[in-house]
């Protein structure tokens, strides 16, 4: 049997770039090397194009080190990396299938499906378009409206109304109660995220998601139970989701450090919720992914207040996949392995072309 050469992009220009890392390593350990053959390829947060030698490599930050670039290349006639040595010495390396293990902006975004679509190169996950509206917060809210699924009452903002900050906080007062989260429409994993319970928070946390993207967010606050559903599916495979899964947040609200650097946050499956949230949210999570066009893989976040009402909080199209992150975890509680895992996105990923 011929091997399948699978370019494995990790790392990126966002805001997650650990964490994608952190990703691929354990994505890259569950492939089946038997089958394929593995082109690891690092960006790095300059936006560099490496070559890793090893999963190690990544583990370690070694690929930082790497003197080989290695660059996809647009030509669909070529469908290849360009491979540059140390000395300069160009080759190519063919390329069947791409894992772009990316997330946040620069990846998890649809520019590089784009990328991915001009090379002709088949690749696991979403599409341009349900890449991009997902990432974004405000027009997936848009896109959610029409399906009536609930949702929190929010005001957008545009980094440049800052300049008159006094109006726009006097238009978010009377359109949203505090207290308030402030977030970056197109920033990953809740970087930029911030609560505000006063006028005084409020205007620091505009600021504060300002610096991640120039379109913000301000939702009001839902108190209840935060869970989340994987999805998969899409094309000729129908879509599917698994059961629901619960995050217990160590901090007032899960945030970035809370999510990756506090050990005593924690996730639950299949958790008890109020009503028939449990049954319901799994179907809401295949109702969006079908809405914003996605193909392969989602996660889908809710609310689930204490009378069941479920309210809609996200998308994540690449979902992490680290040791604690619950996509793969939610199929294992359905008895889908890592491994069975990854081989189904890979090869979901071989179908779409």
């Amino acid at each position: 049997m011929i091997k399948q050469t699978v370019a494995v992009i990790f790392g990126g220009q966002s805001s997650e770039h650990e964490v994608s890392c952190m990703s691929a390593a354990n994505v890259i350990r569950q492939m089946d090397l038997s089958v394929y053959n593995l082109l690891l390829i690092g960006i790095t947060k300059d936006g560099r194009w490496l070559r890793a030698g090893s999963v190690e490599d990544i583990s370690s930050g070694r690929w930082y080190h790497s003197q080989t670039e290695a660059v996809l290349l647009p030509d669909a006639s070529k469908k290849s990396a360009m491979i540059t040595d140390a000395k300069g010495q160009i080759s190519f390396c063919p390329v069947d299938l791409a894992f772009p293990l990316l997330h946040g902006r620069f990846g998890e975004d649809g520019t590089v499906q784009g990328l991915l679509e001009l090379a002709g190169i088949p690749y696991v996950g979403c599409g341009v378009l349900s890449s991009a509206v997902s990432m974004d917060k405000l027009y997936t809210k848009l896109i959610v409206e029409r399906l009536q699924i609930p949702q929190a009452k929010y005001e957008p903002v545009a980094a440049e109304e800052l300049k008159e900050l006094e109006k726009v906080v006097a238009r978010i007062e009377a359109s949203v109660p505090y207290p308030v989260f402030i977030k970056p429409s197109n920033a990953g994993s809740s970087r930029g995220v911030s609560r505000a319970d006063s006028r005084e928070e409020l205007e620091k946390g505009l600021f504060l998601a300002a610096a991640e993207d120039r379109k913000i967010l301000v939702e009001e606050m839902i108190v209840g139970h935060e869970v989340e559903c994987a999805v998969f599916g899409g094309g000729k495979e129908p879509v599917i989701a698994s059961g629901v899964g619960e995050i217990l947040a160590a901090a007032q609200f899960y945030d970035y450090d809370a999510k990756y650097h506090n050990a005593e946050s924690k996730t639950v499956t299949d958790p008890d919720l109020p009503g028939e949230a449990s049954q319901r949210i799994p179907q809401m999570a295949k109702e969006v992914f079908q809405a914003v066009d996605g193909y392969g893989l989602a996660r889908v976040d809710f609310f689930v207040e204490k009378d069941g009402r479920v309210v809609f909080n996200e998308i994540n199209t690449m979902p992490g996949f680290t040791a604690i992150s619950m996509y793969p975890i939610l199929w294992e509680a359905r008895g889908i392995s890592k491994k069975e895992l990854v081989s189904r996105l890979l090869e979901h990923g071989r179908q779409r072309l």
